[in-house]
């Protein structure tokens, strides 16, 4: 990275005038932080003491044996307070926003798990909490709308555009701008103006750090692939980093396919031909757009990766070909996640479960001597309306109407 927050060609601060000053002092804020070994510390000790850390990495025998090639370990960020890798970035950034003196924080979330962690961040540090959600997201991810709400935020579903996540990304930069002086922008990926992909990348090492010392212990060598799913591209971010330097290990990049990427009706911004370079929310990557230059709408049926951009510092990964993007549809994740929880007793989020769709479509072809790890970036309780749906349940199907009128009702 440069020091105008440049990642090759990708990246930088497209902002206004009036947030000039804001963006500069957070920039301070973030490199007095990294420059002080003793903040480190404190982001290690709380989320030791807070949120699980460090998470486990295991071994998945019986998936192992079902495909009969590569050994897969999972790394289990699922286990992180709020059941997801999304509190490592907000409690770096909630001790940041003490440092500042600011009282109020905002957050953009699509699967609702940044939302959640950010607002339980904001009850722990007595901060004042508002989270945007598009309104499409809101309905899907009702059972996180609800514990947002009861741990004090305000969540405000955002109905214009595609109404998903880049919409609550727009409407939460509206804020900030209007409330600058006494608020801080929580952005959730690893996206948007500099520092912002710089800080998200920064707090997420912890997952790598972490992956790469127990790979080392549990295995005496290190992965030979390392699978991550990309929505921003926080998590995957957090567990490359740990491994960026280290060539033979093979870092693969899982993004949503929708329904095909030949349908124009998915996610894939570094996986597809669709995607064009460009400048939008602050910085410059790859967005899915038209000829014209409007954003397109995307889709998946995992919320956290229905985003129109990627980060700048994966985008610059992939083309210098240090990191390698697959895609997988909306059925071959229904079908990872269902083979897992049958499997291995583990219910990854449909955003995670990308990322086994990836590994699961390559690990057989690989040696038994060969490892894989993957990283299960949250936990599918989220899930549990839209995997009922995905399953074709009847049963299930009418358990879900009826908690979704329950939902309407109160």
């Amino acid at each position: 990275m440069d020091n105008r927050g440049y990642y090759g060609r990708f990246g930088g601060a497209y902002i206004p005038e009036i947030l000039v000053a804001t963006f500069d002092e957070l920039s301070e804020a973030l490199a007095r932080a990294k420059s002080d070994p003793g903040f480190w510390a404190e982001f290690e000790s709380v989320m030791s003491t807070y949120s699980c850390r460090p998470t486990p990495v295991c071994f998945a025998k019986n998936l192992t044996d079902h495909f009969g090639g590569a050994q897969i370990y999972i790394k289990r960020e699922d286990l992180n307070h709020t059941g997801a890798h999304k509190a490592n970035n907000v409690m770096g950034q909630g001790l940041l926003v003490q440092r500042m003196g600011k009282r109020r924080v905002i957050a953009e979330t699509g699967a609702g798990q940044h939302g959640v962690a950010t607002a339980t961040m904001a009850a722990r540090l007595g901060l004042e909490c508002t989270i945007y959600m598009g309104a499409v997201d809101v309905a899907r991810q009702r059972p996180n709308v609800f514990w947002m709400e009861r741990l004090g935020a305000t969540v405000v579903p955002v109905e214009t555009g595609s109404r998903t996540l880049k919409d609550a990304i727009n409407e939460a930069f509206r804020d900030w701008v209007a409330n600058m002086d006494t608020t801080h922008y929580v952005l959730g990926t690893a996206c948007g103006p500099h520092p912002f992909p710089e800080m998200v990348a920064w707090f997420q090492s912890i997952i790598g750090k972490e992956a790469r010392a127990q790979m080392l212990r549990e295995k005496g060598r290190l992965p030979h692939r390392v699978y991550a799913c990309v929505g921003g591209g926080s998590n995957a971010m957090g567990i490359f980093s740990g491994f960026l330097d280290d060539h033979e290990v093979d870092l693969v990049g899982v993004e949503a396919a929708g329904e095909g990427v030949d349908t124009g009706a998915h996610a894939a911004r570094l996986a597809s031909t669709d995607a064009q370079v460009g400048v939008a929310q602050g910085y410059k990557t790859y967005f899915l757009q038209d000829r014209d230059g409007q954003m397109r709408h995307t889709h998946s049926v995992a919320a956290g990766l229905d985003y129109v951009g990627v980060s700048p510092i994966l985008a610059d990964l992939h083309e210098r070909g240090r990191v390698r993007f697959e895609s997988a549809t909306d059925r071959e994740v229904v079908d990872a996640l269902a083979l897992t929880v049958r499997k291995e007793g583990l219910i990854p989020a449909l955003e995670s479960s990308h990322a086994f769709a990836g590994a699961f479509r390559e690990a057989s072809r690989m040696r038994s001597d060969e490892v894989v790890l993957i990283n299960q970036s949250g936990r599918g309780d989220k899930d549990i309306f839209t995997v009922a749906d995905a399953f074709d349940d009847p049963k299930w199907r009418q358990f879900i109407i009826e908690k979704a009128e329950a939902y309407r009702a109160d």
